[in-house]
């Protein structure tokens, strides 16, 4: 046991967390996938170093318009010293503006390069938000131990708290105890200011790795310092609590939560609270929770409402799961694929296929971008309930739209094929595309 929680109070070791398991079903299409492969004709490769675009010297000189500097700036591809020898000639305004675009497409070190080449610039200095920000993309990069000794570099105070945050969340995502822990020691020790979000992370790592006794001990120490706690805090907190002692003392944290002037009960919260009541089988408080959960809904955000629809879905309550699904459409913007992937995987849940039919059919109405992870949910529903033949035809329709199969779509398909003893040829012939002259 580490300093840090020596001195709230001894507590019991618990065993190592069990490494999760290989997803089932990838071995046992590993070679189908190779034999796939080999099949398929060969696609041409395009080499990206082979081609650079250059913005050109009147954009970075005059700037332009920013939306076509920053069109320009995300065409940029390797080599990296061209991209170099661009970003050293643009102005810190423009610097800062490309590391956003490159953070919102994913392209972490594009963004870590010119965040590099603004903290080197000569009177310059860097706010610590983005040394922050220069800490998260290092960890995304090139892993944790490069982020550690970046951290231990860094020049103010100031800069090492806003640090602080993304580089504990790194060992949290490791679930690195004993790193996060000795952390926690090293930022009391120099003096730095603990806020409520670096509590929150560590019960999140505790809650994750089964140390679910280490959580109370987390709160007392945030009472003891006069820590705020917040929403999250409390639900980490009833979590923990329902694995440990049961339903009284969730509801004993629940009353104290209501009377805390810092923090306002949302639907988070009250799911928290109904979701330990269906595990314990207490139906009517699930509902009367779940339903004070439907009032506290945004009508501005969509999370909340699949939370509801899958809990609704857990109960069995068909008419919940359609109500939150109607009013969740209230919600400005579309639907996300992952929220049509919720609520068919509910639908399908509940044995209302024909309805997920219909739910399926709105999605391709509306989807831009083919993600067959949605229509993947339906090919497992018609091969679970025997339908292989309605099963083949989604996914010859979901080919000429453009799907492209993953390896659970192969796997669901052999799973229909070995259930209804069809022959491998059939499989052969299905994967490779001669299926014109099947029945």
């Amino acid at each position: 046991m580490t300093q840090w929680l020596r001195a709230l109070e001894v507590a019991a070791r618990t065993e190592p967390v069990m490494k999760m398991p290989l997803r089932s079903g990838i071995g046992r299409i590993y070679f189908l996938l190779q034999a796939w492969r080999s099949l398929s004709s060969p696609t041409s490769r395009v080499d990206s170093l082979a081609t650079t675009s250059v913005v050109s010297s009147k954009i970075l000189q005059n700037g332009g318009d920013d939306g076509k500097f920053k069109q320009e700036f995300m065409k940029l591809k390797l080599p990296r010293s061209s991209v170099n020898t661009v970003l050293q000639r643009t102005s810190i305004t423009k610097l800062r503006r490309v590391v956003k675009k490159f953070c919102k497409s994913k392209r972490f070190e594009r963004a870590l390069e010119a965040l590099i080449l603004m903290e080197t610039r000569d009177n310059f200095r860097m706010y610590p938000a983005e040394h922050a920000l220069r800490l998260e993309l290092t960890i995304k990069a090139h892993g944790l131990l490069k982020a550690e000794e970046y951290f231990n570099q860094l020049p103010t105070i100031a800069s090492q708290k806003a640090s602080s945050l993304p580089l504990l969340h790194g060992y949290v995502k490791e679930r690195n105890t004993e790193k996060a822990e000795a952390f926690m020691v090293k930022l009391r020790d120099s003096g730095l200011v603990v806020n409520h979000h670096l509590y929150n992370e560590m019960m999140k790592l505790y809650v994750a790795t089964y140390q679910n006794e280490k959580v109370p001990l987390v709160i007392k120490d945030m009472k003891q310092n006069q820590i705020p706690r917040n929403v999250l805090s409390y639900n980490l907190w009833m979590n923990a609590c329902s694995e440990l002692y049961g339903v009284g003392s969730i509801e004993l944290v629940f009353e104290e939560m209501l009377t805390d002037k810092n923090v306002q009960v949302g639907w988070s919260t009250m799911c928290t609270l109904a979701n330990v009541y269906i595990q314990e089988g207490l139906v009517e408080k699930a509902f009367a929770a779940l339903k004070e959960a439907e009032k506290k809904l945004s009508p501005c955000k969509r999370l909340g409402y699949f939370f509801l629809i899958t809990l609704y879905a857990s109960l069995k309550d068909k008419e919940g799961v359609f109500r939150v699904w109607r009013a969740s459409k209230a919600v400005s913007g579309n639907p996300t694929c992952a929220n049509y992937i919720c609520i068919l995987l509910c639908l399908v849940k509940l044995g209302e296929i024909d309805k997920a039919e219909k739910v399926f059919k709105e999605w391709e109405l509306n989807c831009r971008n083919y993600d067959i992870r949605v229509s993947n949910v339906l090919l497992g529903a018609y091969v679970r309930n025997g339908l292989l033949e309605k099963a083949e035809s989604l996914h010859r329709h979901t080919l000429g739209r453009g799907g492209n199969p993953n390896y659970k779509t192969w796997e669901i398909l052999m799973e229909g094929w070995v259930r209804s003893q069809q022959n491998v040829d059939r499989a052969i012939n299905f994967l490779t595309g001669n299926n014109e002259s099947q029945t």
